[in-house]
């Protein structure tokens, strides 16, 4: 194994760890900062942030995204807000509180230390933001406004109506720009990441393919850094943007990072549902609509036919706030998905294939009126008649669970580094704050938490012992590097095979749905290991493989999505080894054969309380990744049987 497999958690009480491992860390001096050269890949509120921040300290810093602007990023997807522990509302929040509900939302799968650390820099997050100019809602009198996600039982989630992702990035995108304009910044787009160089075991640099002109070429650096998103793609139906891929991360798993709980995939219980096999990808409702909308089916399979106005009030089952009375509604991702799957499954599912069940929100505009409605979620409802053509306000979404986020991630350890060093993986790339199901709003503030707020303090502690070590492109690592990539391609180009690479993708993803999605268990994860392989064999055969029309030197979508298919055949091996090892429920990952009575995910803290991190080890159809298990300690929080109720 590269490197170290060592978390670095600072010792001393869990308040004070932060605090402490700042003041012990190494600096880099205000004149030695425009030395260094820093790449990051990703331009997202992770990635954004950090190339920002960074160039205000004086690095020099090299940005790269596959789209064409930064605007771009799937961080504008992110609709319903950012939480903080700023107690607002006066209701009881606090930064433990904040932390504790992360911990538990993740079902205790987390550290602890990176936890609190997240929630104690949440405020200085919307400080940050509010001073960019982000137009959060506020309240009457003008101060911020706060409303509640799954998973909590406080208001902390800060929001722009259902569009904060889009705001946020904004702002940052305006930081990002004015450090572009001093010259501290430059950006690469459309330029997408194939590789990453190391030298001497460490990371220094990346090999890197212009989409546009198909050039390859590569970068030298003193640090890396990534982020870039997670790999709910590799479902092929999901709420990401499809432009959305494992690629960077695999690869440099692939190179030697270890990728950790590679099958803690979130399913999200407020998306709209499937519709037709000719759909590419899901369209999200935010988590936030669950605050006025209540989720209902109707209480007789012979009801599900009928339209929603004409079933009476006493014929409907609102099973969320009948199983779980405490959150109501608001019960986490995890848990809300799985109940929306077990009525559907029961034949009292609504709309078409029966995959679906009500959001309905008779009630909150008789409460509130509807222009209170419009003004929370406007944008939301606009969305949903636009693709499904009804309006909500007159009859109840329909709704059902679809892959949304990915917990897992490269392996990093509390300086935000992998176990290669040199190589930082920041926001969703990484696996380090959301345990087994991460909670509404979080994403946003772990993204924005590592890029303006952790990172600009734990790179310089690696950077400082760099000086004078960054190698010239013209490496014999970088030359090799360049020459894999190339041959890579050559053979995508050469399959010129007769499927095309939709028909894979949308196998493969309706194949993960069926054995690793919202439940798994021993007999459909080996039959998904039997089959995957095949799937990837099929998709390098000359005979009935894909076929990549024109040539690597030009502009070539085909050839973009080739390489990440390809990196997706061989990522879904990796995710079902990693729900097979973990012979326990917790969180997203719910096994059949562990549940409680009562149907919840049954954890096994003796067995498994560990995070899971695989080994590259050459070629899947010869040698399996090796996995390493870095045991979770609670000194805080105790470990208790997850309830809601």
């Amino acid at each position: 194994m590269i490197g170290n497999f060592d978390a670095r958690t600072p010792s001393g009480p869990l308040d004070r760890k932060w605090t402490s491992h700042k003041d012990h860390s190494r600096l880099v001096s205000p004149n030695n900062r425009r030395k260094f050269e820093v790449i990051v890949v990703g331009s997202g509120l992770a990635g954004g942030s950090a190339a920002a921040t960074l160039g205000e300290l004086g690095y020099r810093v090299k940005c790269f995204c596959y789209q064409d602007s930064a605007r771009r990023a799937h961080s504008i997807a992110a609709q319903g807000g950012i939480n903080a522990a700023k107690n607002y509302q006066n209701d009881g929040d606090s930064v433990y509180r904040l932390f504790y509900d992360t911990i538990k939302g993740g079902d205790f799968r987390s550290r602890e230390a990176n936890v609190y650390r997240l929630a104690e820099v949440s405020s200085n997050i919307i400080d940050q933001c509010v001073a960019q100019g982000v137009p959060f809602a506020r309240e009457y009198g003008g101060l911020l406004a706060n409303r509640s996600f799954g998973g909590a039982q406080v208001s902390r989630t800060f929001y722009a109506r259902g569009q904060t992702g889009q705001q946020l990035l904004l702002g940052c995108y305006q930081a990002l720009c004015r450090q572009i304009a001093a010259g501290t910044v430059q950006m690469f787009p459309q330029t997408e990441m194939l590789d990453v160089v190391l030298v001497d075991g460490h990371a220094k640099g990346i090999v890197t393919r212009n989409l546009r002109t198909g050039k390859i070429d590569n970068v030298a650096a003193d640090a890396i850094v990534l982020a870039t998103g997670g790999y709910g793609n590799v479902f092929y139906l999901s709420t990401n943007a499809r432009g959305c891929n494992v690629t960077a991360t695999y690869r440099a798993y692939k190179k030697g990072a270890l990728f950790a709980n590679p099958c803690f995939t979130q399913i999200h219980p407020t998306c709209i549902p499937h519709s037709g096999d000719y759909q590419s990808k899901l369209t999200l409702m935010s988590e936030s609509l669950r605050n006025d909308g209540r989720v209902w089916v109707p209480k007789q399979k012979e009801d599900a036919k009928k339209p929603p106005n004409e079933i009476p009030e006493s014929d409907r089952d609102y099973y969320l706030e009948r199983k779980y009375p405490s959150y109501g509604n608001l019960a986490p991702r995890d848990i809300s998905s799985r109940a929306a799957k077990e009525v559907c499954d029961e034949g009292r599912g609504v709309g078409p294939g029966g995959r679906g069940v009500y959001l309905d929100f008779a009630d909150a505009i008789k409460r509130l009126g509807e222009e209170t409605i419009r003004e929370r979620y406007g944008n939301l409802f606009e969305v949903y008649q636009k693709i499904t053509g009804e309006n909500a306000y007159q009859v109840p979404m329909r709704i059902y669970p679809a892959v949304h986020y990915t917990m897992g991630g490269l392996w990093v350890d509390y300086n935000l580094m992998s176990n290669i060093p040199g190589l930082f993986v920041i926001g969703e790339a990484n696996f380090s704050d959301h345990g087994a199901n991460r909670l509404g709003a979080s994403a946003l503030m772990q993204g924005l938490a590592d890029g303006y707020f952790i990172l600009p303090y734990t790179l310089p502690n690696y950077l400082a012992g760099q000086m004078g070590k960054r190698p010239s492109n013209d490496h014999a690592e970088f030359k090799k590097a360049e020459r894999d990539i190339r041959a890579k391609i050559d053979n995508l180009l050469k399959i010129n095979g007769k499927r095309s690479l939709d028909s894979i993708h949308r196998e493969l993803g309706t194949l993960l749905w069926d054995k690793c999605g919202m439940a798994r268990n021993k007999n459909g994860l080996e039959e998904a290991l039997r089959k995957i392989p095949d799937l990837r064999e099929r998709f390098w055969s000359h005979d009935c493989g894909i076929r990549v029309p024109g040539d690597g030197e030009d502009f070539n979508q085909s050839l973009e999505r080739a390489g990440r298919v390809a990196d997706f055949l061989e990522f879904a091996e990796l995710m079902c080894l990693d729900a097979l090892a973990r012979d326990e429920s917790c969180g997203a990952h719910f096994r059949d054969e562990h549940q409680t009575p009562e149907g919840e995910a049954l954890r096994d803290d003796e067995n498994f309380a560990d995070v899971f991190a695989w080994e590259f080890q050459g070629n899947p159809a010869t040698a399996g990744p090796k996995l390493h298990r870095e045991p979770l300690h609670f000194e805080t929080v105790h470990l208790t049987q997850r309830s809601y109720k």
